[in-house]
């Protein structure tokens, strides 16, 4: 965001923007050159007042994060409103992510640096280092997916918009959906960065098992313990950093001066901090009840260590070490005289207007980044006796992760050879599904049947979940 302050030293966006399920994304620059991002919110979703209360809790939480020495995460600078808007910087770009460099296909010329299995190891590790570091806080990421893996300059991962899509609907932390997630992220990668090596990729398919079933840190440790079929030098992250500087977007950061042509943000009034910011002796914890309208002028401190997370786990082994976040600060001054809104100019409609099909688009064609998982399956049938000429209903219910997709299942009858297979579809938010079975016995005499429901698909690597239930049938 800019300001009319003396010596500029505020935000500007540049001319790249990209849309997701939250907003609008605009890169961003200081005035002296570093480069950062902004994401404007979608009005709609920040328009509860409990909604925003909810975003500033998460965003604190996130800077209390950093101040204890959680790294793997996009820094927070700082929530601000302009007007009715709302708006997130950051001191560091939110891109590209691993989802813009899988679906801009392979860079450069045959032969040259690609991400590779090794690539796709310092990903996984390094986002589930920081994972593990929010789920010890009892905190959750809760949106993790390709486009909320970002990759830094040096060919680091960071974590993007931590808490922000729970916060901003409204759903508790849940970390078991986070490792769901992770476990799918190292399968994507396993089928595209790692498809050339097969033992790595056998590695990376292992480990999002043990995901599944353990959890997260004995995934990790798996994937540490087999560092022996991954292509050596990985380490150092020189195939991203290649990658990265050949991505269609790539906008090479510069120091004095702005990278390509820049924007001043909308001027709706005076932009305001939503999160207090103490000064260094203040003994309030951030994020305390008070809060300042004050313009708020971002600065950013020197860049992140050249060897983080990744390089220090492999080293070590399975010790749990992380990386500080980069130094840098906040600085607030004092407060602003207000603003008239400026005149918007034809090209800036024009802007806008894409702007805002690009957010329906992505709006219409998003796919929930956590994948549907069955955890239990439970059958039960009625404990009386059943009279003659009777339909018995048969239930089933199948627990969930609440992530939406399809399943198929299989009843089988003790009287009958042949199953039956049925596919439904379960609808994002159920943590659980009922099916049913009918099961119609007429005529004379005495009958015990047994139905025994069977989950084909999605099923736990190395799990067979299905559960039964037996009724009597008398008729005399």
């Amino acid at each position: 965001m800019s300001t009319d302050r003396g010596g500029g030293a505020g935000f500007r966006l540049t001319g790249r923007t990209w849309a997701d399920d939250l907003g609008i994304w605009s890169s961003a620059v200081t005035a002296d050159g570093r480069p950062g991002s902004a994401l404007r919110f979608d009005p709609r979703l920040v328009a509860d007042p409990a909604a925003r209360e909810r975003l500033v809790a998460a965003v604190i939480a996130d800077r209390r994060l950093a101040q204890g020495g959680t790294g793997g995460l996009v820094p927070v600078a700082d929530l601000v409103t302009a007007g009715d808007e709302v708006w997130l910087i950051t001191s560091e770009p939110a891109g590209p992510t691993v989802g813009d460099l899988l679906s801009s296909g392979p860079p450069g010329p045959s032969g040259s640096p690609r991400p590779d299995a090794g690539s796709a190891a310092t990903v996984l590790v390094e986002t589930a280092q920081a994972l593990l570091a929010v789920h010890a806080s009892g905190l959750a990421h809760g949106e993790l997916h390709p486009g909320t893996v970002v990759i830094s300059s040096d060919g680091s991962a960071l974590l993007s918009k931590r808490g922000l899509a729970d916060a901003l609907f409204g759903r508790p932390p849940a970390p078991e959906r986070d490792v769901a997630a992770w476990a799918s992220l190292a399968r994507g990668l396993a089928a595209t960065w790692a498809s050339a090596d097969r033992e790595a990729a056998g590695l990376l398919e292992r480990v999002a098992a043990t995901a599944s079933i353990r959890g997260l840190a004995p995934a990790r440790d798996a994937l540490l313990a087999g560092r022996d079929v991954l292509p050596s030098g990985f380490t150092t992250r020189d195939r991203l950093v290649a990658t990265l500087h050949r991505w269609p977007g790539h906008e090479a950061p510069t120091l004095g001066g702005h990278p390509g042509p820049a924007r001043s943000a909308p001027d709706e009034g005076e932009i305001v901090t939503l999160l207090h910011v103490p000064k260094a002796d203040d003994p309030r914890a951030p994020g305390g009840g008070e809060r300042r309208s004050e313009d708020v002028v971002m600065r950013f401190g020197p860049g992140v260590p050249s060897e983080t997370t990744a390089a220090q786990l492999w080293r070590a082994g399975r010790d749990q070490q992380q990386t500080e976040l980069p130094s840098g600060g906040l600085a607030a001054a004092a407060a602003p005289r207000a603003r008239r809104r400026r005149g918007r100019t034809v090209l800036a409609s024009v802007i806008l207007a894409l702007m805002v099909v690009a957010a329906l688009a992505l709006w219409l064609f998003w796919t929930p980044a956590a994948p549907l998982e069955v955890t239990k399956v439970d059958v039960s049938a009625p404990k009386k006796a059943q009279g003659c000429d009777t339909t018995v209903k048969i239930t089933g219910v199948l627990s969930t992760n609440g992530a939406g997709g399809e399943i198929r299942y299989r009843w089988k009858r003790s009287d009958r050879k042949e199953p039956i297979t049925q596919t439904d579809r379960i609808a994002s938010g159920d943590a659980s599904h009922e099916v049913s079975l009918e099961w119609t016995v007429k005529g004379e005499g005495s009958f015990k049947g047994t139905a025994t429901l069977t989950l084909l698909s999605p099923v736990p690597e190395g799990k067979k979940l299905q559960d039964r239930a037996t009724f009597i049938y008398k008729c005399s």
